[in-house]
């Protein structure tokens, strides 16, 4: 048996254009190769849909469009993609075959192109002897996401997280013992979910590993299932054991910057105790992510625009507070105009600025300018003849103390000046005149019009 396994749809306004282009060619893909059944894992939506949506619209062709070659099976997903009741409708999208919503925990089996679905979680002893009797294509154990909040109201919120995981394999125990008898009557038997399988791959490269996920691959195998079709996981993966298979086919499109690895859908052939899965990838858009750990490179950014094409392109950059207004935006738009998009991000580092831990308790400026000094590694004794000559000395003896200390420690200069006991005007900003003065020295007095000049140096 041939299955067509599509998963995280999430058609929307927004993501209408890669999820429609992306759902088509699978939808078509599917049918060329002549599927006997199509699975949708979940989150065929991706918010709350009016009616006069145009993406609801498009979605419910698709459907219709698998409904007219095969059977459909529509599970639902995450609440906040797929509000409980939205998949309703799309069971009247059924044409020469039929479409099952999957929105409770049940088990269903496929027989002669119709669905035959249990009373309860399981099929009960006398349902499973009927269906032996004339026996199906196929049984699918449908394990839709379970509303944690009603889990929470058995077992209490702080227990919830934690034992969700548990329940889910109780009842997944529970399945597997009816899925054995069923593989042993030669009954293909195939499980769909939604949740995360812990120890699995994002489409980011991130492994979600916790006590809080739904599934276990131990308790996915113990479902006794031929094929394990999941949903939730944007990224495509398999986990094979004893000729069975677990996967996630990953999202029909690339929704977001930074994903991944291919995207499309698994085509599946199924047979009693043996399952194998093909990712049949779709035509989704190139997202091209660059980040910079400072301000763009603007050199490597023509570089990739040159040979970017019609990606979606982001470009990610941190900056000092300060220097924000170094990135030149517009000439960044201006190199990607033949991108498909393109999106700035950048992340501005605030300057931090801390006060010296204790320097409000001293109750003098030369305690605190000590205490700086103490926190800062600098020699404190300069620093506070320097205070002490600020606030002692006028401008006038400050001037003459500096001049007779350059001239007593030439060697003190800064490389690459004039000695300041052949040209003093050089080093102050005197006009020429006075440096060459015939006079031995200058009264301090002389120097008062040079105040400002001498400060400003």
């Amino acid at each position: 048996m041939k299955i067509a396994h599509f998963s995280d749809l999430h058609y929307a306004p927004d993501n209408l254009v890669e999820s429609d282009r992306c759902f088509s060619f699978a939808a078509g893909n599917a049918i060329g190769r002549r599927a006997d059944v199509a699975v949708i894992s979940g989150d065929s939506t991706d918010h709350r849909l009016d009616a006069h949506a145009p993406a609801l619209h498009a979605l419910a062709s698709q459907i219709h469009r698998l409904a007219e070659a095969m059977p459909v099976i529509m599970l639902q997903g995450t609440f906040s993609h797929e509000p409980p009741g939205t998949l309703d409708n799309f069971a009247l999208m059924g044409s020469t075959h039929p479409v099952f919503i999957a929105d409770r925990v049940c088990q269903v089996a496929l027989a002669d192109g119709d669905f035959l679905s249990s009373h309860g979680p399981v099929f009960s002893a006398s349902e499973l002897h009927d269906l032996l009797a004339v026996p199906p294509q196929a049984v699918f154990t449908c394990l839709p996401t379970v509303n944690k909040g009603q889990l929470a109201a058995g077992v209490g919120a702080l227990a919830a997280a934690t034992e969700l995981g548990d329940v889910l394999a109780a009842y997944l125990a529970a399945a597997g013992r009816v899925n054995r008898e069923l593989r042993e009557a030669g009954i293909r038997t195939i499980g769909i979910s939604h949740g995360t399988v812990n120890g699995c791959t994002t489409e980011h490269g991130v492994t979600m590993a916790g006590f809080d996920h739904e599934f276990s691959l131990t308790a996915l195998f113990d479902a006794g299932c031929d094929g394990f079709m999941l949903g939730h996981i944007h990224k495509a993966q398999q986990w094979e054991r004893d000729s069975r298979l677990v996967a996630y086919p990953g999202s029909i499109g690339r929704f977001h910057y930074g994903e991944e690895g291919d995207k499309g859908y698994l085509l599946w052939d199924v047979e009693p105790g043996r399952a194998t899965a093909e990712l049949v990838a779709t035509p989704s858009r190139q997202m091209l992510s660059v980040e910079f750990d400072g301000p763009p490179d603007m050199k490597r950014l023509q570089e990739i625009a040159d040979s970017a094409g019609d990606t979606f392109v982001r470009v990610r950059w941190q900056i000092d507070e300060e220097h924000r207004q170094l990135v030149d935006r517009k000439a960044i738009e201006a190199m990607f105009t033949g991108a498909a998009g393109l999106k700035m991000e950048n992340r501005i580092l605030p300057v931090v600025r801390s006060r010296a831990a204790g320097i409000s308790l001293e109750t003098t400026v030369e305690g605190k300018v000590a205490r700086w000094c103490a926190l800062s590694n600098v020699d404190a004794a300069p620093v506070i003849d320097c205070l002490q000559l600020l606030d002692l000395g006028d401008a006038d003896a400050i001037a003459v103390r500096v001049l007779a200390d350059i001239d007593a420690e030439p060697d003190a200069l800064v490389p690459g000046l004039v000695d300041a006991r052949a040209e003093p005007g050089a080093l102050l900003g005197v006009p020429t005149m006075l440096t060459h003065s015939p006079e031995p020295a200058m009264e301090p007095s002389s120097l008062s019009w040079l105040n400002e000049d001498l400060f400003a140096a």
